[in-house]
């Protein structure tokens, strides 16, 4: 279920049918099984997507050629219960180095039931995209934006169960 997009925030929630820890890790280490693969600023396919588990890690891709486009930086780091990342990416799909210039999403997985975890994701900060951060809140909330995210998510972990 996602939540519409106000003010310089886009939420977005969905229930999965696995306990807390399993949905944890299919979100982070599993990120290149879930997050869609045709989201990709490299240039070339995408051989690798990697989320490195602790505060100061980096959120990146590894092109079929060795390169990297490091477009998340994790800044704080609880699991299995929350996680809070620097999205680096510009409203037009760029790497943003400046993280002054930078949004911020957190994830927090709160236990529905003993095999069954909701997920609640609050991307947040947009305005600091500067002068196009309502074209970023209208990306990041619309059709193919964190709600189709957290679907495939969501499939993921129904098949890993």
């Amino acid at each position: 279920m996602n939540t519409p997009a106000t003010d310089t925030v886009v939420r977005s929630s969905i229930v999965v049918e696995a306990p807390i820890d399993q949905a944890f890790s299919v979100f982070t280490d599993g990120i290149g099984t879930w997050f869609p693969p045709e989201y990709n600023i490299l240039g070339v396919d995408i051989a690798e997507r990697v989320f490195e588990p602790r505060v100061g890690g980096d959120i990146y891709d590894r092109g079929v050629d060795g390169s990297e486009c490091r477009w998340g930086r994790v800044l704080e780091y609880e699991p299995p219960t929350r996680l809070v990342f620097g999205w680096r990416l510009s409203p037009s799909f760029e790497v943003e180095s400046d993280d002054e210039k930078t949004s911020e999403v957190e994830v927090r997985f709160i236990t529905e039931g003993p095999a069954s975890t909701r997920l609640e994701l609050e991307h947040r900060h947009l305005d600091r995209h500067g002068d196009a951060w309502e074209q970023a809140r209208e990306s990041l909330g619309g059709e193919g934006g964190w709600g189709f995210c957290l679907q495939r998510f969501a499939a993921r972990v129904a098949d890993a169960s």
